[in-house]
């Protein structure tokens, strides 16, 4: 008697045919791929078989789930040193990547005490709060607020309406250079606004920096605070 070959399981079959998509670049790094229910109608299957095909993709590294929001295509992180001199739009073209950025608000407000110690102004002291969004080849990598004193830095409001790049609004104003005098980092937890923004969950791991940026003169220019996607960044410290 002949050996009759093994069936190939449905599940195996819905993997290997996921995996052949993202191998022929059907999908992009950072795309969303069809919903359970979709590949379902697709391979004439449940939803649990899709599921269970899925799961090999995930070990494989392949695919990322993220809880409400569904499967996306894994993305190699993006590259962003952090050092005395970090420029977004710079940091992204040299780690290959295509710079972005979204504004959300650009409006004015009253220091609180955190705000001027570190921008070293008083507290109550205008400050023009510049809000957006940070993307990568089209992806959300983080949420930014950035904060510039009002009276040491006259007409950066209008030079940030005229230009996405800080670093040219700074040189607007009269800063031709900024260097990074301190750094800090922590890891905290997606609200529903970062999560609505970097399409993540609520709750997901983030990786918030706090930073202060100052000209030759040794005084602060822009105090910002950065949220990025703890699976989209990896942050490098430079000397």
């Amino acid at each position: 008697m002949r050996d009759t070959p093994d069936k190939t399981p449905i599940w195996k079959a819905i993997a290997n045919a996921l995996r052949s998509d993202l191998a022929e670049g059907r999908y992009r790094p950072g795309d969303k791929l069809p919903t359970e229910a979709a590949l379902a109608d697709r391979f004439g299957v449940n939803r649990h078989t899709v599921r269970h095909g899925m799961s090999v993709l995930v070990e494989e590294g392949l695919v990322r789930t993220r809880r409400g929001a569904g499967a996306f295509v894994a993305a190699t992180p993006t590259d962003y040193p952090i050092g005395r001199r970090v420029r977004f739009h710079e940091n992204l073209i040299a780690a290959d990547r295509r710079p972005e950025k979204r504004v959300f608000a650009l409006d004015e407000r009253a220091a609180t005490m955190g705000e001027a110690q570190a921008l070293q102004i008083q507290v109550g002291d205008a400050v023009c709060a510049y809000h957006g969004l940070s993307l990568a080849n089209g992806q959300p990598i983080a949420v930014f607020e950035s904060l510039f004193p009002i009276l040491r830095l006259p007409g950066i409001a209008a030079a940030l309406k005229g230009t996405s790049s800080v670093t040219q609004a700074l040189g607007v104003v009269g800063i031709d250079d900024y260097t990074r005098a301190s750094t800090r980092l922590v890891a905290v937890r997606a609200t529903a606004t970062h999560a609505l923004h970097l399409q993540v969950s609520e709750g997901d791991p983030l990786l918030r920096s706090s930073s202060v940026n100052q000209w030759e003169r040794g005084e602060p220019v822009e105090y910002g605070r950065t949220w990025f996607a703890g699976d989209r960044v990896t942050l490098t410290l430079e000397a």
